[in-house]
């Protein structure tokens, strides 16, 4: 398991009966998360003081409710390094996954070492979270997203971190024709990050399903990696994919090119009261020696 352990801003207090209890800054928010299946073992305390609470719909999607007036928006700080702006929205989310943050270190010490200039390349880049990282250890990064809504918050990131001076592109656009594009420009980078969903379609009715695209995905990807690479992560949140799967792929893929590391585990926060861990996800690491 890989623990995001260092935050001072972002806290899981507890969990149970489907939702989570969050502290961002100084808002407590409850939020479902499917994979909590076990009882709140104390509704006191805590679970009482909730700024917000979103309910799922037996229909599908949800709304909040809300105890106390929030600011539309509030900030806060990982490391006392990178900044975020957290924004409560309509499909349950704040604007940023914490448990990444074991990521973003990871990544923030692979460039740090490098010892040479690092081209990064966030693929399905959300709001930024590893964009900020990777600028604030010294990378150039290329950001690309489909959504133009999430590459404007990405930037505003990027402006709340002091990191505008920073070799940043934000490209809104559909990643697979993009890298596409970058495979006939002859484009080439360092280090590839990718957070692909588990279903999509893409502009002209393509579909994406993460079971049968991430693998001929991937072999594109590598297309335009660099002859001496740094790093390449995957990140997954699709049920019933195995860390194991993807250890395979960057088996199949990265090894016989590039030799290197390859790593794969869960992906976690620690639960405050209860001292268990919730798991968040999956990832799959290659690394250079």
């Amino acid at each position: 398991m890989y623990m995001a352990q260092n935050w001072k801003d972002y806290e899981l207090i507890d969990t149970g009966a489907g939702d989570k209890l969050e502290r961002w800054g100084d808002v407590v928010l409850r939020r479902p998360d499917p994979q909590i299946i076990w009882p709140i073992a104390d509704e006191s305390g805590p679970w009482r003081e909730t700024a917000g609470h979103y309910h799922r719909s037996s229909s599908g999607g949800g709304s909040w409710t809300w105890k106390k007036q929030l600011p539309e928006r509030w900030t806060i700080s990982y490391e006392d390094k990178l900044k975020f702006y957290i924004k409560p929205t309509s499909f349950k989310h704040t604007g940023l996954f914490p448990e990444q943050a074991a990521n973003w270190s990871w990544m923030m010490d692979k460039i740090q070492n490098a010892g040479r200039p690092i081209q990064v390349l966030n693929l399905f880049a959300y709001t930024g979270g590893a964009t900020v990282a990777s600028a604030y250890a010294g990378a150039s990064v290329v950001h690309v997203d489909a959504a133009k809504g999430m590459v404007q918050w990405a930037k505003e990131n990027i402006q709340l971190s002091g990191l505008s001076d920073r070799p940043v592109r934000f490209i809104t656009d559909d990643v697979f024709k993009f890298v596409q594009r970058e495979q006939r420009r002859g484009n080439k980078y360092d280090a590839i990050i990718m957070d692909p969903p588990s279903y999509g379609r893409g502009p002209n009715g393509e579909t994406w399903k993460l079971e049968s695209s991430l693998y001929p995905f991937l072999e594109s990807c590598m297309q335009i990696l660099s002859d001496n690479p740094l790093f390449l992560l995957i990140n997954s949140y699709t049920t019933g994919i195995s860390p194991t799967v993807l250890s395979n792929m960057l088996e199949m893929t990265m090894k016989p090119r590039y030799g290197g590391k390859i790593s794969a585990g869960e992906i976690g926060l620690p639960i405050t009261r209860s001292e268990l861990t919730l798991p968040c996800g999956i990832l799959g690491r290659w690394e250079s020696n």
